[in-house]
């Protein structure tokens, strides 16, 4: 009865969490380049009563065992890196990838950090830079008086100048992946820094041979993810932290009849 507590009280405890996640996601759901959640939970330790195997006769052994588990508890929540859907903007300097790869972003520290979120704007300084005003690496300025932005599928940044027929070409964007995107460490702001389950950034040109996917102007990437999913596993969270309840009072009422009979 004690162990049955302890593994339904382990149980809600890692569908608190499940839920936790799940409020995250949908938090999410509108924020460009997002990408969901799935929390991953595992068994705990076994107590043995009987190990399978064990010797039952002189030419014999146990078939199954008898081993009671202590319940579960969460390992990870592991980063879905499916592809968001896109969405046309007026701003030249939006952009999506269009397969693997993460946009480089210099934060105040000089550390490099990574995103999926491609929505940029021109500094004071014509610097392309992210939202919160990271620069975009390499960096690019953007001349005052250019009249147009022209950036290719190759990650190429041409703009327009006054008085020139032909676009000048002002820098060329470099993307980066990871043997291990899933290991990378999300730091907020759409930003995600390298571990060493991850590995160091493999840089290359976009659409190139390292497997980069090509650069799309005039849009973003929305967030991954499914509402629906997500209310479904909210629901079957639920279900389970409400089961695993009824078995710590379940319990709890066998631990007392077995009090009232030993008096």
């Amino acid at each position: 009865m004690i162990r049955a507590l302890y593994s339904a009280a382990s149980g809600m405890r890692s569908q608190e969490m499940n839920v936790d996640n799940i409020a995250n996601n949908l938090a999410n759901a509108n924020t460009a380049g997002y990408k969901t959640r799935r929390a991953q939970f595992q068994d705990l330790m076994y107590q043995s009563v009987l190990q399978p195997g064990t010797a039952a006769g002189q030419q014999t052994v146990v078939p199954a065992g008898l081993q009671l588990g202590l319940g579960s508890r969460p390992t990870s929540n592991e980063i879905v890196f499916t592809q968001g859907s896109f969405s046309e903007t007026d701003n030249p300097l939006d952009m999506v990838i269009q397969g693997n790869g993460f946009f480089q972003i210099t934060l105040p520290s000089g550390e490099l950090a990574y995103t999926r979120a491609g929505s940029f704007q021109v500094s004071a300084q014509g610097q392309i830079v992210n939202a919160d005003g990271y620069a975009l690496q390499p960096a690019i300025a953007i001349p005052n008086n250019a009249t147009s932005i022209t950036i290719g599928t190759d990650g190429t940044v041409s703009v327009a100048l006054p008085g020139q027929q032909q676009a000048q070409l002002v820098g060329q964007i470099q993307l980066a992946t990871f043997a291990n995107p899933g290991g990378l460490n999300s730091t907020g702001q759409n930003l995600f820094l390298p571990t060493t389950a991850s590995g160091d950034a493999i840089l290359g040109t976009a659409g190139g041979s390292e497997g980069l996917g090509t650069i799309q102007q005039g849009q973003l990437e929305q967030s991954n993810v499914n509402v629906v999913e997500e209310f479904v596993e909210m629901i079957l969270a639920q279900r389970s932290y409400e089961s695993n309840s009824k078995v710590v009072q379940a319990a709890d009422q066998m631990f007392q009849d077995v009090n009232s009979m030993s008096r």
